[in-house]
């Protein structure tokens, strides 16, 4: 059944509200000033007659427009605080009303006044993704390296919004993945790989504020080889979507997502590819300046005691993300790490002897708190000379590192899509969506 798109909010206007003032019929002295009229009989002596001056027009203030290449703030563009809804969709199978529910519709009215789930923060990034993302795609092109990418993506990011240390800034390492790359590839200082018509890449960014993360992905590519390819993971992934609400099994979800992906085939050069789903890659649920929140949503059918029948609960925040191969449709790590975290359960005791490494350690809590990192934002933040600093962070688990997650296959080609969405009181909001994808 596909989902019921609901009434949104109305548009928003980003001319100023005030009413137009009356205009200004000439150009005339100061509005205290009075004008001597005689009378047309020449004969009214010292009669007179005042005449009001109208006060000069206000000029309304000029509509805020975002510039190419996106650099434009978006709190100078939506001025009031309140950004563009996501797309709103009646929960499926609903039979509790709860679009018109009054007690439902106090719930949210009471999430909003919480700093810590206020929805404004996660439309703020939700519009951010979507602007940066909007430019970035008609950007792209063969012959840009993948740093050119990055950097495109990752600059308009930090202007938009507005990136101030953890309080808003990226999300997590902007993965750039192509070919039997399914995920975790960003490029290192100094890699000159570049772009090539044939590819197939994976674009995945993420915006937060506030530590509430938006993370949607799309993939690219350019020429019709693997159109299918891209086709069969956005339909599995919107499936997902669907399938998903409150109270629903985790399990079902990756029943469908499975069976819709897997129903693709994609011909190339005479040979008929089943499209697989990535058994070992997963959507998950999203916490507060955490990207994997503890909930695992899987994109095949499990059996027995693997299967995992938790329920999606009202206000969790979700990634349904999907991954499609042509190739085996398992991943393994390969290949130059580009992303880290700081572990998620510390060591409780550890033994740090090189000085660089606590320096490291300090700086990497400072600036990224629990949100995922690269080593060109190390760059960023101004640290050198640290390979030897971070390998010792890893080697005592105070950092996770996590390398390119590759399709070992010869030939096997990768695609990925992925929106991020509120399990809200009264309806299911899909944050991320836009008029791309």
């Amino acid at each position: 059944m596909s989902p019921i798109a609901i009434e949104t909010l109305k548009d928003l206007k980003l001319e100023d509200k005030e009413k137009k003032p009356d205009e200004v019929e000439g150009e005339d002295g100061d509005d205290d000033d009075e004008e001597d009229v005689e009378g047309a009989d020449g004969a009214a002596g010292d009669a007179k007659k005042k005449k009001k001056k109208k006060k000069p027009k206000k000029k309304k203030a000029a509509a805020v427009l975002q510039s190419e290449p996106p650099r434009v703030g978006l709190s100078k563009i939506f001025k009031n605080g309140v950004y563009p809804v996501g797309q709103e969709v009646e929960y499926k199978n609903d039979t509790t009303s709860r679009i018109t529910s009054e007690e439902a519709r106090e719930r949210e009215r009471l999430a909003q006044g919480d700093p810590s789930t206020n929805y404004q923060n996660i439309r703020r990034a939700a519009e951010v993704h979507r602007q940066v993302r909007s430019y970035a795609r008609k950007t792209i092109k063969p012959g840009m390296t993948m740093t050119e990418i990055a950097n495109l993506i990752e600059d308009g990011t930090r202007s938009l919004v507005e990136e101030s240390g953890l309080e808003s800034g990226i999300g997590f390492p902007t993965g750039l993945s192509v070919n039997e790359v399914a995920a975790h590839y960003t490029p290192n200082a100094g890699d000159t790989k570049v772009l090539q018509k044939g590819d197939v890449m994976k674009v995945d960014f993420g915006v937060h504020v506030n530590g509430r993360i938006v993370d949607s992905a799309f993939t690219m590519n350019f020429e019709p080889t693997w159109d299918r390819l891209l086709e069969a993971v956005q339909d599995a992934t919107n499936t997902g979507i669907r399938e998903a609400g409150i109270d629903v099994r985790l399990c079902d979800i990756g029943d469908a997502i499975q069976e819709v992906m897997e129903s693709y085939e994609v011909e190339v050069g005479g040979k008929t590819h089943q499209v697989k789903a990535i058994s070992n890659l997963n959507g998950h649920s999203i916490a507060p300046y955490c990207i994997h929140g503890g909930k695992t949503v899987p994109i095949v059918k499990h059996h027995g005691s693997e299967r995992d029948e938790t329920r999606m609960e009202e206000g969790e925040y979700y990634a349904i993300e999907t991954f499609g191969s042509t190739g085996r449709g398992r991943v393994i790590e390969e290949g130059a790490c580009s992303h880290y975290a700081l572990s998620q359960s510390q060591p409780e005791r550890y033994t740090l002897h090189h000085q660089s490494a606590r320096a490291l350690l300090k700086s990497i809590q400072k600036n990224f708190g629990t949100l995922p990192f690269c080593r060109r934002y190390l760059d960023h933040i101004g640290e050198k000379n640290y390979l030897l600093a971070l390998n010792t962070l890893v080697r005592e688990r105070l950092v996770t590192d996590y390398p390119p997650l590759v399709d070992p296959q010869p030939g096997a080609m990768t695609a990925q899509f992925e929106h991020t969405f509120l399990l809200r009181p009264t309806c299911k909001e899909i944050v991320s969506r836009g008029d791309d994808y």
